[in-house]
């Protein structure tokens, strides 16, 4: 009994006991929000396209003895929230068919390996700042407290952990590309391959943008950074634009989807999955656009903070509020402010952009990459002549809540000066149209095409209800 005792106190700590809830807590929290993300896609996508979407699956599903689910407020079928929940049974009891000739192995284990690093990357993301228990009296011995940090892991890399994790999705694209035995999945995947490992350049080097001001990679510090001298997202737009560019294309969101390019490759690295094993590589894209959308928040938005100083030094949302409430006040903004950036990303699917995939490759080698270049060499500039928010707060008489400034200026004066630059370069990507005489838009002499509609049917708005005639 004593070897337990001393096992637990030298072993078990708050710390321990809190990540591992954290973790665990977390954990289903992002398969949930992942879920209903999906279901917020077709809403958005519906609204955008004057469709309602998803607005009948209650909690019920239409079997008798579950129908007081759906009787009530919240759990109707008309709100769809049962719509996540059908489509991952659905998924569940597809046929889950193995094309021949495939690598069964790496076929099976590359839906895995892509939704893995996605699952795990939150880890370091303090949700709720810090916590101070006391020591916890158990049978089995005394559980030391203290100051504990609201995370899955206390690591002093945080920063340099999400990006080794953010960078191992690319295995499972690349697996599975190439197990399929297919053409279409095999080009997805080596599309994918060269989009990721490009696109992780400007991310690191944006990423090593904010770093260079803040001067640590330790996830609490950056978020007590922004705390004191404003959210990063005022000094250095230009790393913030950078990095939101950067975690589309690692997450192959529109318009850097050409990995799937239905309109081309089918389906693209999953053309040849189906039931659960396509879902896998579905649900990873959601999850890697939660995660990346928190390391956004962690580094440019202030992470759980919100500019509430009227409230005085110690309200809800200060780093130095340690009680139960103000995590959970914490957590909730925190997850607020990654729910909004998922909602942004979704509406730029919506607006249904497309670059060709030589124009993706030019985007990112001869545009992302020589700009944050020119962000990293700016930042390092202003670092060395002491004009970072940190170094203005101590050493100049300029009030602390505008001490971005002339960081600001200086990501405007990089961003004249790319405008300038891209005028004297070729542009050699750009769509030519080519002239088909005698087409309607490039029409015989003399010819007079009306290249408009015509008929009453399509001129009027509101057809049903308007002045037209349907029969």
């Amino acid at each position: 009994m004593d070897f337990i005792t001393d096992f637990v106190e030298q072993n078990i700590t708050g710390q321990l006991i809190t990540s591992a809830l954290v973790l665990l807590i977390m954990l289903h929290v992002i398969l949930v929000c992942v879920a209903y993300l999906v279901m917020a896609e077709r809403k958005i996508c519906s609204y955008i396209q004057d469709r309602i979407g998803p607005n009948r699956v209650g909690f019920d599903f239409g079997l008798p003895f579950l129908k007081f689910l759906s009787t009530t407020g919240l759990f109707k079928g008309c709100l769809g929230l049962g719509q996540p929940l059908a489509d991952g049974i659905k998924f569940l009891l597809k046929e889950d068919y193995t094309p021949g000739k495939v690598d069964k192995v790496l076929f099976t284990l590359a839906p895995v390996i892509i939704i893995v690093p996605a699952l795990i990357g939150f880890a370091v993301i303090p949700w709720g700042g810090y916590l101070v228990l006391g020591n916890i009296p158990t049978p089995l011995g005394t559980i030391e407290g203290g100051k504990i940090l609201v995370a899955g892991a206390n690591i002093n890399i945080g920063i340099v952990y999400l990006l080794a994790v953010s960078s191992l999705g690319v295995y499972g694209v690349t697996l599975g590309g190439w197990a399929s035995n297919s053409k279409y999945s095999f080009l997805g995947g080596l599309r994918a391959t060269a989009q990721m490992i490009s696109y992780e350049i400007p991310l690191g080097l944006s990423l090593m943008a904010a770093i260079l001001v803040i001067g640590s990679v330790i996830p609490t510090k950056i978020i007590d950074y922004q705390v004191e001298h404003g959210w990063l997202i005022l000094a250095q737009p230009m790393a913030a634009v950078l990095f939101f560019i950067a975690i589309l294309a690692e997450a192959n969101r529109a318009p850097f989807d050409n990995a799937e390019a239905e309109q081309e490759l089918v389906g693209g690295y999953h053309t040849e999955y189906s039931s659960m094993r396509f879902a896998l590589f579905f649900l990873a894209e959601y999850a890697h656009m939660f995660t990346s959308a928190a390391f956004l928040v962690l580094l440019f938005f202030g992470g759980y903070h919100l500019p509430l100083g009227f409230l005085g030094e110690d309200h809800l949302l200060s780093p130095t509020n340690t009680t139960l409430l103000a995590v959970f006040a914490k957590i909730g903004v925190f997850l607020g402010k990654v729910l909004f950036i998922n909602c942004f990303q979704i509406v730029i699917r919506w607006t249904v952009p497309r670059l060709r995939y030589d124009q993706v490759m030019m985007l990112g080698w001869q545009s992302l990459i020589p700009i944050s270049l020119g962000v990293v060499v700016m930042t390092s500039f202003m670092v060395y002549l002491g004009l970072t928010p940190a170094d203005l707060a101590v050493n100049s008489a300029l009030p602390q809540w505008l001490s971005w400034i002339p960081l600001f200026a200086a990501n405007i004066a990089v961003f004249v000066v790319v405008l300038i630059c891209q005028t004297t370069l070729p542009r050699s990507t750009r769509n030519r149209q080519i002239r088909m005489y005698g087409s309607r838009f490039h029409p015989v002499d003399d010819d007079n095409v009306i290249t408009a509609p015509t008929h009453p049917m399509a001129l009027e708005d509101r057809p049903v209800e308007g002045t037209v005639s349907t029969s």
